[in-house]
């Protein structure tokens, strides 16, 4: 049998992310190695998503993983954002030399794919999308259907209510958001911080904290790790 190829992956910590290495763990050509994460100097938390360093190294853990940071100063530009991930890279690559491809849990948007491809050909990196094509609806299905577990930490208020933060994604969510929003917040309308799942090898105990408006329209919910569990 043919080594498997070593792959790195991108990892927001939502549910995407946490799918995507689940569908590459049933295949025989690849073996992912590591996670990649963006994380926001002074905040300690995962861009966008908005999830705390502890939560993220807790998701690690429980993936069986190492993750490399790609640290960002607040407000960064995408040329700072491209170095770190560059640097992130070549931390990876001292830990398994030879690992040239990541993966990504994209779903749907071609010009986020199509500027992906760009960033990793300039770096000699070949980049992977195992979600990409998928029905939203049906993968929403199939990873609830899987045992994912997560819930809302980020609502787009101009795309969704911001009474969304915060609750779990599950079946009721999905019969309760709006026509126009994507099953799996494809477009940006919300992010989630998973918890549970069969990329998991025990749950995660997490708490809800509060829920704060930034920017004046990114409603953020904080989830910690329960201490007492």
């Amino acid at each position: 049998m043919a080594a498997r190829t070593p792959v790195l992956l991108s990892w927001s910590g939502g549910k995407d992310a946490a799918w995507a290495l689940h569908v590459l763990r049933q295949r025989v050509d690849v073996a992912v190695v590591g996670l990649l994460t963006t994380v926001t100097e002074g905040h300690e938390r995962i861009a966008m998503q908005g999830i705390g360093v502890g939560v993220l190294e807790a998701q690690a853990r429980a993936c069986g993983l190492p993750v490399v940071q790609a640290r960002i100063p607040q407000r960064a530009d995408n040329a700072t954002y491209e170095a770190a991930f560059a640097q992130a890279l070549l931390h990876a690559q001292a830990r398994h030399p030879g690992l040239r491809d990541i993966a990504f849990g994209d779903l749907f948007l071609e010009d986020i794919r199509a500027w992906r491809d760009a960033l990793c050909a300039r770096l000699g990196w070949t980049p992977h999308y195992p979600l990409f094509g998928s029905d939203t609806a049906e993968l929403a299905r199939a990873m609830l259907a899987g045992g994912l577990r997560a819930a809302l930490c980020c609502v787009d208020t101009t795309q969704l209510d911001a009474d969304f933060a915060g609750r779990d994604f599950d079946a009721a969510l999905l019969r309760a958001l709006p026509e126009g929003v994507d099953p799996c917040g494809e477009r940006g309308e919300f992010h989630t911080c998973v918890y549970a799942g069969p990329m998991f090898a025990a749950p995660l105990h997490l708490v809800r904290g509060e829920t704060v408006l930034r920017d004046g329209r990114f409603a953020y919910t904080d989830f910690l790790i329960d201490a007492g569990a």
